[in-house]
């Protein structure tokens, strides 16, 4: 599985460094099913999705909803298991991250983030 640092454009403020790309039908599906939890630098970017849930998971995380310019266009805080996100027309990935992430690195609506190796 591909490896990417997140930042935020404005600042280069780190938002992850080692993010899992979920770029296939499986690796999608699959997820973070299975996971205890993320490490504190740690998240998956989910690819062509307009929308994610946390069925079967054991832990909180936070999501990021992007537009085609990986600009955030919607934040969930401590979404909790067993629970559908919002379905985001605008979305394209999401990225999904330790809770309290969001607030820690000062994500906001309208953000562009950047994808590195």
């Amino acid at each position: 599985m591909r490896i990417i640092r997140v930042f935020r454009r404005d600042g280069n403020i780190i938002v992850a460094e080692r993010v899992s790309v979920a770029d296939s039908f499986i690796r999608r599906g699959i997820g973070l099913l299975g996971r205890s939890h993320l490490g504190k630098d740690e998240g998956m970017l989910i690819t062509r999705t307009r929308s994610i849930h946390s069925f079967f998971m054991r832990f909180m995380f936070d999501a990021v909803y992007l537009d085609r310019d990986n600009r955030v266009v919607c934040l969930v805080r401590g979404m909790p298991p067993n629970r559908p996100g919002p379905f985001l027309r605008q979305a394209r990935n999401v990225l999904e991250l330790p809770a309290g992430k969001i607030d820690e690195t000062g994500l906001s609506i309208g953000d562009e983030l950047i994808f590195t190796s």
